[in-house]
């Protein structure tokens, strides 16, 4: 290869290859000198050619290499003061990714060098290695960036419309047993039309993925025999996960995730990435040395001010990005837009987004980062979706997002859950939950949508444990049991775990289906957990992040065919019906024309709840009233929506009740279509009369329906 060197240009940053060669650039303010390493093939232990760095403009390290091609591997080793008192890290024995890199060959191999002090030494990270890293960390790749897109173009949907699927590449493909097997667990075998039947029978519009970009195994769980499954610990924010390449490792696991959302988009299906951009897989001070840390420590990780040596952790990771600083903000942006440009995705769910918005040490939700994504013409036309807590203090940020954005409303999960297992709750919360938490989103001039309503998620027990253990069963994870949340707010329904009694299992499964109809009944945009509907378990772990195996990937053979065809059921049943995904607040006021509001509650004798009734914590039984022509927004091209008309019975008592159905100025008639207790979902099931006493089991949903009439 020639090695004759250009100047280069500091933007863009990172390797971009332009068919004659390539520009190299590296932002690291407090470095003294920066060597570009470029190697032969990924095993190489040692580089074959240096070239030392010699332009710097704004902070940034840059040189053009003529000849260069796609497939390159390389790597930066950066001078500077090891002074980790003063916040610097700098050990030019270490060969770091580079932060911007596209592709990532491989995976770490843990050593003794990867850290940038001696392991063990008495001075513990205020000594200073001399090992060389290279042979035991995966080297940045240089990528061909062009790819035929087609006609490919964004599905769009619209958040009212969208029902969101959160699931693991490898996770959810693994064991289908109609993919092939030398593609499972990959990005092609999501791509594979058995994949995106189910979804599109099912009903789903989105998948939400969680993390795909480049992470790393943790130290100490390799060192027990076990991963990283779950990825919360990203060191490559522009690099798709090459664990999930099926295709390759020089590239080719950009071509293959494209060709995935390639697929996806054909079928009308979006893509959401679950992106870790509050912290980084380097840890505290007695962490690896793997990137961001040996460039520019200082600069980008949050770090105590009396004593730089350590770092401000939000997260329980050990470490926060420094959010604050414009150039580390400016990775994040462009971190983004390329997932949405190149890659093409529709949106993301940001991991402890409330430490994002700390400008200091409180949370400031009109921070910049808020700030930048608002005027960003790219980033703010996507789906913005926050989990909005971390771990510092007044991190719990539910409902204090700004405009723009929706959340994971934990609320949501916690009320849906107490009310069901038949705990202390009041009813005028589970009123809220349901009508899209008007209480935390309406005074912010934010609709229903913001709402992100789920009963489950990747942390915490699945569907089927939720009802089927009072307790947490980790000991698989190898921390006795003390990892993982211990208040689940769930219960067992009679026994802990597995058990052959015929009524436990039946309670079990009605009460899978009582959270399910809860969920898309309600005002938001759920979320199901993939493999929720197929009574996928997990065995009681509630924390399964490093559970590479049977105990997270979805058990395809033993799905529970009824719980899928009840699911599949009910959610073509919300996309049918307009009244259940309303984009503005119900106001509970007459309709003109036709004097019914537009939402009215009811109790089982049949009569409007009066208003003491909804801080009654005792109380577990209500109906409400849907008033299908109390929509009051038009569709996309101005018509008008009407609906039918539905009354919702929920029954969370443990014994029947007769629920007696208003009178005939709600309805003359009224249709069965939906009965937890039945398995029903039908548009034509049994009549009932206005004023006619219903039979609701014990801990059971029924819907009816009036028809529109025209």
């Amino acid at each position: 290869m020639n090695t004759t060197i250009y100047p280069g240009s500091p933007y863009p940053l990172g390797a971009t290859w332009d068919g004659e060669g390539v520009n190299f650039a590296l932002y690291a303010e407090n470095a003294t000198g920066v060597d570009l390493c470029l190697f032969k093939t990924k095993e190489d232990p040692v580089e074959n050619i240096k070239i030392r760095l010699k332009e710097r403009s704004h902070h940034v390290w840059h040189v053009y290499v003529p000849d260069v091609e796609p497939g390159q591997l390389y790597g930066y080793r950066v001078y500077g003061p090891y002074e980790p008192e003063n916040g610097h890290r700098f050990n030019p024995n270490k060969l770091l990714i580079d932060p911007y890199a596209k592709a990532i060959a491989g995976t770490i191999q843990w050593h003794d060098s990867l850290f940038g002090y001696k392991l063990g030494d008495p001075a513990a990270d205020l000594s200073f290695s001399e090992e060389d890293s290279a042979p035991y960390i995966p080297k940045s790749v240089v990528i061909d960036p062009n790819f035929d897109w087609g006609d490919d173009k964004a599905p769009k949907i619209s958040y009212h419309r969208s029902i969101i699927y959160e699931t693991h590449v490898k996770g959810f493909t693994q064991l289908h047993p109609d993919i092939p097997e030398d593609i499972r667990g990959t990005y092609a075998a999501l791509a594979h039309p058995a994949t995106i039947q189910y979804l599109k029978d099912l009903g789903i519009t989105s998948i939400e993925l969680m993390p795909v970009h480049h992470f790393v195994r943790d130290s100490y769980l390799a060192d027990k025999g076990l991963t990283n499954f779950w990825g919360y610990n990203t060191i490559g924010f522009f690099a798709p996960d090459v664990r999930y390449s099926g295709s390759g490792v020089l590239g080719e696991q950009v071509t293959e995730f494209k060709g995935m959302v390639k697929e996806l988009h054909k079928a009308g299906i979006e893509v959401i990435l679950d992106v870790v951009y509050n912290h980084t897989a380097e840890g505290n001070q007695l962490g690896p040395t793997l990137s961001f840390k040996g460039i520019d420590n200082a600069s980008y990780y949050r770090l105590v001010e009396d004593n730089k040596r350590y770092y401000m952790d939000y997260t329980g990771t050990g470490n926060t990005l420094n959010a604050q600083m414009p150039d580390v903000l400016r990775l994040i942006m462009d971190s983004l837009r390329y997932w949405i440009l190149e890659m093409h995705v529709d949106g993301f769910r940001f991991d402890l987004a409330s430490t994002l918005a700390r400008e200091l040490h409180e949370v400031d939700r009109l921070g910049s980062f808020f700030d930048i994504i608002h005027q960003d013409p790219v980033i703010s036309q996507v789906k913005l979706i926050a989990e909005p807590w971390d771990i510092g203090e007044g991190g719990y940020q539910v409902g204090k997002f700004p405009p723009g954005w929706a959340e994971w409303n934990g609320k949501y999960r916690d009320c849906l859950r107490d009310y069901w297992r038949g705990a202390d709750s009041m009813l005028g919360e589970f009123a809220e939950r349901f009508t899209g938490s008007s209480d935390l989103y309406k005074d912010d001039y934010r609709s229903p949508t913001a709402s992100i309503n789920f009963i489950t998620a990747h942390d915490g027990f699945t569907l089927h444990d939720l009802v089927s253990y009072n307790e947490k069963h980790n000991e698989a994870n190898g921390e006795d049991n003390n990892d993982g949340e211990s208040h689940n707010r769930s219960w067992n329904c009679g026994a802990e775990g597995p058990t052959d009694d015929k009524e436990i299992i039946a309670l079990r499964n009605r009460q899978k289906r009582n959270f399910l109809t809860s969920l898309f009944l309600s005002q938001g945009v759920p979320m199901l957990v993939a493999g929720d509907e197929l009574g996928r378990t997990q065995q009681g772990n509630n924390n399964a992040y490093c559970q590479d195996n049977e105990i997270s990937w979805l058990n395809w053979a033993e799905a529970d065919q009824e719980l899928l065809s009840f699911t599949r059921k009910l959610i073509h049943f919300r996309k049918k019906h307009p009244v259940f995904r309303r984009r503005r607040w119900f106001n509970g006021q007459p309709i003109k024309g036709i004097g019914l509001e537009d939402i009215a509650w009811f109790l089982p004798e049949g009569t409007e709840m009066p208003d003491e009734s909804w801080s009654h914590d005792f109380a577990k039984s209500l109906a409400i009233f849907l008033n299908g022509k109390g929509i009051r927004t038009m569709g996309p091209k101005g018509e008008v929506i009407q609906d039918d008309s539905f009354y919702v019975i929920f029954n969370a008592h443990y014994e029947p009740l007769n629920f007696v159905l208003p009178s005939s100025r709600y309805g003359e008639e009224w249709i069965k279509v939906l009965d937890t207790s039945e398995n029903l979902v039908d548009d034509e099931g049994e009549r009932h009369k206005a004023g006619e006493a219903v039979k609701v089991e014990s801990r059971s949903v029924v819907l009816l329906k009036q028809p529109l009439k025209k």
